[in-house]
C-alpha cells in the first residue's frame, strides 16, 4: 500500500511539473467530446477524452503488473 501511495504522489508531482506542456495537448477537444449550451447553462461531456485516458491507464497498469 505504501508503494502505491508513493507512486501516486510521484505521478501527481510529475503532472504538476509538466502541466504547461500537458495543457497544450488537444485533450478536451476530441471528436466525441460533447458541449451543450442551453441558455445560461453549459454542459460538457468529455466522452472521447475519458475513452483515451481509460485506454492509457489500462496500458500503464498492465505494464506495471
Amino acid at each position: 500500500m505504501q508503494k502505491l501511495l508513493i507512486i501516486f504522489g510521484i505521478l501527481i508531482i510529475l503532472v504538476g511539473l509538466l502541466w504547461p506542456f500537458i495543457s497544450r495537448l488537444p485533450l478536451g477537444k476530441l471528436p466525441f467530446d460533447i458541449s451543450l449550451k442551453l441558455g445560461n447553462t453549459q454542459v460538457y461531456l468529455p466522452i472521447g477524452t475519458c475513452i483515451i485516458l481509460s485506454i492509457l491507464i489500462t496500458i500503464l497498469l498492465k505494464l506495471f503488473k
